[in-house]
């Protein structure tokens, strides 16, 4: 059977079975088991072997649960709770003020946890219903919540970002460095989004009430401001030392760990139900992660062994005359496309095992160590907009969720179409000018 037959049997088989609800690493799992026994006989069952040996060597993985616990200490003990008081007392006298807080709120949250799920956890229980309170407009404020949250698997420390190193063979740590300036980009937009939106309608962002703003002395304002920096202090702790180059991306995120416990400790917020919610919790994630890259490797490897990838590489550019430029943008319409019905996990692990490669063999004009940090930036905004696109966007359902009662889906559904926008145009400026992601990596590297 040629090549690209046995490749398509692979795919529609395991788009089949997941019309049947079960796991997606699973899934994938077994159709790469099944394909390798029928392939390669006995030696196929070698491979999932392999896959499993290369999980359990691969160092950076021990990011994934600090990294995960951390989020979920800031979360049950309320830090984000201060940072959120701050940014209310300082941007609440300009109109929408609070929902550019919000994203600021956002922006550190996913700094400081790389899950969009625990951004819109925070950002619905204290952010949504004093935005409501405040009379801001709903859907407005349910779409800075979904998009501001979004931000969590681009910012470091992003655990799908993680998670596409480890398909891709490419290094976390450049992975996270290239995924901070479009991080930052994007917030930017929704900023600048939000500050014109409300200047030309203010109603849909009233200012703190100026009998209010009286009421609040600077001393309060100070003290606020102090509570308030203390994520900040905890992701310079974090961050510093490995952009410095004196820890480890490993170390750093023990360091991140030990200072949001320490903080949490110091504030007597930390108690044993405390510790007992972020260990479970972390322990489910990180044994669902690691299941999901095991399935995907196991998956990759039968692709390799078949040379699958040079095929369909042909198929393209020999057979339908395709450059390389659309073949990419037709690959980011396919994520857009599966994002509808799939969360970003299930997504990369179907399609990486033939896009990534293929992506590496295409001429883009970059340097091959550089295409894949370059594209696994660009595959992660293709999630962040397909976690906002009707009718099962991930953060949609999430939102309504998390939501009161007056907030409809239809509401959910208008609130994310200019944040879509924005997004779509920091994904078109990454795709157009490279450097954007890359130069951080490659500044901090050169030295």
């Amino acid at each position: 059977m040629p090549q690209e037959m046995i490749a398509l049997l692979m795919f529609s088989t395991m788009l089949l079975l997941m019309m049947t609800g079960q796991r997606v690493f699973g899934i994938i799992g077994f159709v790469a088991v099944v394909a390798s026994l029928a392939l390669w006989g006995t030696g196929g069952q070698q491979m999932g072997f392999s896959a499993a040996m290369k999980l359990m060597k691969w160092y950076p993985m021990l990011t994934l649960p600090m990294f995960v616990f951390m989020g979920y200490v800031m979360s049950e003990t309320r830090l984000a709770e201060d940072l959120y008081k701050m940014f209310h007392v300082w941007f609440g006298p300009v109109p929408g003020g609070l929902a550019i807080g919000t994203i600021l709120l956002m922006v550190l949250i996913s700094a400081m946890n790389g899950l969009s799920v625990a951004g819109m956890a925070i950002g619905s229980t204290i952010a949504l219903p004093e935005l409501l309170r405040r009379g801001y407009d709903k859907r407005m404020v349910t779409g800075v919540i979904q998009a501001g949250s979004s931000l969590g698997i681009l910012i470091p420390p992003s655990v799908v970002l993680v998670l596409y190193a480890m398909i891709a063979r490419a290094p976390v740590s450049q992975l996270w460095l290239a995924g901070i300036v479009p991080g930052l980009l994007m917030a930017a937009l929704f900023i600048l989004y939000i500050t014109l939106r409300c200047r030309l309608s203010p109603r849909l962002g009233p200012a703190l009430d100026p009998e209010e703003r009286a009421t609040i002395t600077m001393a309060e304002k100070m003290r606020l401001l102090g509570a308030g920096l203390l994520p900040l202090i905890i992701f310079a702790a974090m961050m510093v030392p490995f952009v410095k180059g004196y820890t480890s991306l490993v170390e750093s995120s023990v360091i991140g760990v030990a200072t949001t416990t320490l903080a949490a400790v110091i504030k007597r917020r930390f108690t044993r139900q405390v510790f007992e919610v972020a260990t479970r919790n972390t322990l489910g994630i990180s044994c669902m992660f690691m299941w999901i890259i095991l399935a995907a490797l196991s998956f990759g490897a039968v692709f390799d062994g078949l040379g699958a990838v040079n095929a369909i590489e042909g198929f393209f550019v020999d057979r339908l005359h395709m450059g390389p430029w659309t073949i990419l943008i037709l690959m980011q319409l396919s994520f857009l496309l599966m994002g509808m019905f799939l969360d970003d996990t299930a997504m990369l692990v179907i399609v990486a095992p033939l896009y990534v490669p293929l992506v590496a063999q295409l001429d883009l004009g970059l340097p091959p160590d550089q295409v894949l940090i370059w594209y696994g930036v660009l595959y992660t905004i293709t999630c962040q907009i397909a976690y906002l696109t009707p009718p099962f966007g991930y953060n949609l359902f999430l939102m309504r969720a998390f939501a009161p009662r007056e907030i409809t889906m239809l509401d959910i559904y208008r609130s994310v179409t200019p944040f879509v926008v924005m997004m779509a145009i920091a994904l078109a400026l990454v795709m157009i000018f490279p450097q954007i992601a890359l130069w951080l990596p490659q500044t901090i590297y050169a030295r």
